[in-house]
């Protein structure tokens, strides 16, 4: 039995000093490693920590079929890949968000035309704002930025095929979200227009104080 393995096992039985010598043992290399494939002193040991610390918590899923270095790393890329890819989406967003107030404005558009617009406008972003960040930024990369998928496939880091599928998701779902918003719409529209219909209360008391008059 090699170090690492017997170092595994007593991590197993309940020795946690055994995974600090795991610790000592990669740490400097992992960090080196990421370093590397991050060129950020800061993302590698942020990525280094999350994956020793995701290396603890699944090591009885260790099947020892590789070196516990080799396990380790690959936790630690797959990291470096989820974190990357979300830093692309919310970057994605976040200027979205920025451009919101900055579209151009058509001269000739009337008050109302704006105003229809901006209602449209408000409407759809509304929506937006309700969906996963995945599919939300898919949507703005094509739909507002009009993007190729070969290049939406590159920003995210996606397959060519899962931004298609991933695209398709993100349509229908919007679609419903601004399905159900026009249904509240109406249903706010009828409510009001009710409203607006039933006497108010002084009204109802101007009747009944007539009514009162004319039995007397």
């Amino acid at each position: 039995m090699n170090d690492d393995s017997q170092l595994i096992d007593q991590t197993l039985q309940g020795d946690s000093t055994a995974f600090a010598g795991l610790v000592g043992k990669y740490q400097l290399r992992l960090f080196n490693s990421l370093f590397h494939v991050t060129g950020s002193r800061e993302d590698a040991e942020d990525v280094g920590q999350e994956a020793l610390a995701q290396a603890y918590l699944k090591l009885a899923s260790f099947q020892k079929k590789s070196t516990f270095y080799t396990w380790l790393y690959r936790i630690a890329f797959n990291l470096w890949v989820s974190h990357r890819r979300k830093r692309r989406v919310e970057n994605v967003l976040a200027q979205s968000r920025e451009d919101r107030g900055n579209e151009a404005v058509d001269p000739g558009e009337g008050p109302a035309e704006r105003m229809l617009r901006e209602e449209r406008a408000a409407a759809v972003y509304a929506a937006l704002d309700t969906l996963d960040d995945d599919y939300r930024a898919i949507l703005v990369l094509r739909e507002i930025d009009g993007c190729r998928y070969e290049r939406i496939s590159e920003i995210l880091e996606l397959p060519l095929g899962t931004v298609r599928s991933r695209l398709h998701r993100a349509r229908c779902q919007l679609a419903h979200q601004l399905q159900l918003a026009h249904q509240l719409q109406e249903v706010q529209a009828e409510n009001l227009t009710e409203a607006s219909q039933r006497p108010t209360e002084t009204e109802a008391s101007a009747v009944r104080e007539r009514a009162r008059e004319t039995t007397h």
